[in-house]
């Protein structure tokens, strides 16, 4: 099976998937026309990418089977598109969650203690003790979360190293997670925003989350409290985080709105020279440590599906089928059984949705198939099914 590796990993990784048996192609700069011409040039069956963007356009060049995502997001793959083509999607949670949590509590500490500033003035020749301490402290301090994921759980267990009582809201969020995290449960974003010293932005890029943290949110922000996002820069509002930056608000940022495609470019974003902001690269993720847990993550992937056929952590697979009734039927292990019991079900244009057969142990022993369909069958259909040779009996649930 053929890996094509559009974008950097640790050399340890490359020389794992040729380990585990996979023909490997690495090339780092491919993206846009070159990743599609790629594709269609060496015809993976896996395709293995970082930040690189990959389009329907990608998807449809060759017989790629699965796309693996070496990160927590996904959004820079058109997982609608690879939903259509039949193709997998799947990424690598959690496995860079304690290095943008280390990141995200750096950008904390550096604002309350100003820290770039400092730096600043010293290269600069300039010591100015007296400007530079005054800091609030952060024991005692409020930390807001919005998102709990596990990005959000690791820079909540360490708040309590800084002594630093805890407010969080997730979708997700129950009261019994709530007491298990000790963490106060917040019923609304704005919740969290009304109560916290500090904000820390932690959910993933989704229609729901895009613009999440808007206007009405900075507003209901404490004054003076501090705005960091260490997770998409789309899931603020612009316009209102300019805003509220223009207003005082100062706030930490890893991620922006519009920033660059290539790993060496110009910065245009005006936000990036605003005196209330520190900003960083989008390097969240990127250590040492957690590239190669995330790469170790996609060779796991990619091997189950070599091995199995299954996709552990796909993103793109219906979690629930309208299906309304399921078949259950036990017949001989024989050769053309399941394609009798799928010729009956297209006859009488019954589609299926979910389909797993199961051997019973033993020399010759019986199987057991179970199947979603789209609708019930009629009794003569049922008749049918129960007649076929080799079939030992139909249920239906």
């Amino acid at each position: 099976m053929k890996v094509l590796v559009a974008d950097k990993l640790p050399q340890t990784a490359l020389a794992g998937f040729t380990d585990a048996g996979f023909e490997v192609v690495a090339d780092a700069g491919l993206k846009d026309s070159a990743l599609v011409a790629a594709i269609a040039e060496n015809q993976p069956q896996i395709l293995v990418v970082r930040s690189t963007k990959v389009p329907e356009a990608a998807l449809a060049a060759g017989p790629l089977g699965l796309v693996i995502r070496a990160g927590a997001g996904y959004n820079n793959v058109d997982c609608e598109a690879a939903s259509r083509l039949g193709i997998y999607v799947a990424n690598c949670p959690g496995k860079n969650a304690i290095a943008v949590a280390e990141l995200t509590w750096g950008l904390i500490v550096a604002l309350d203690r100003r820290i770039p500033e400092c730096v600043n003035d010293l290269r600069a020749g300039q010591w100015r003790k007296k400007t530079y301490g005054k800091a609030r402290g952060l024991y005692g301090r409020t930390l807001g979360v919005v998102g709990l994921g596990e990005i959000g759980r690791q820079v909540v267990a360490r708040a309590k190293a800084f002594g630093m009582p805890v407010v969080a809201w997730s979708r997700s969020l129950t009261e019994a997670d709530a007491e298990a995290l000790g963490v106060c449960q917040a019923h609304s974003p704005l919740e969290v925003a009304r109560h916290a010293d500090v904000v820390s932005v932690h959910v993933a890029l989704t229609p729901e989350t895009k613009g999440m943290i808007d206007s009405e949110f900075f507003s209901a922000m404490k004054p003076g409290a501090f705005f960091v996002n260490t997770s998409r820069g789309e899931v603020c509002d612009a316009e209102a985080l300019r805003t509220a930056v223009a207003t005082g608000r100062r706030v930490a940022l890893d991620v922006w709105s519009v920033q660059p495609k290539d790993a060496e470019a110009p910065f245009e974003d005006p936000l990036g020279k605003e005196e209330g902001v520190y900003g960083t690269h989008h390097i969240g993720a990127s250590t040492q440590q957690a590239q190669e847990a995330v790469a170790d993550e996609a060779l796991r992937v990619a091997v189950a599906f070599k091995t199995t056929g299954e996709v552990p952590n796909c993103v793109n697979l219906a979690r629930a089928t309208p299906a309304p009734c399921t078949l259950v039927i036990r017949h001989l292990d024989r050769v053309g059984v399941l394609a009798a019991v799928l010729g009956v079900l297209r006859e009488g244009q019954i589609n299926v949705q979910e389909m797993e057969n199961v051997l019973f142990s033993g020399q010759g022993a019986a199987a057991c198939a179970t199947i979603r369909v789209s609708k019930l069958p009629a009794s003569d259909l049922l008749e049918r099914l129960g007649a076929l040779e080799h079939v030992l009996n139909v249920e239906v649930k």
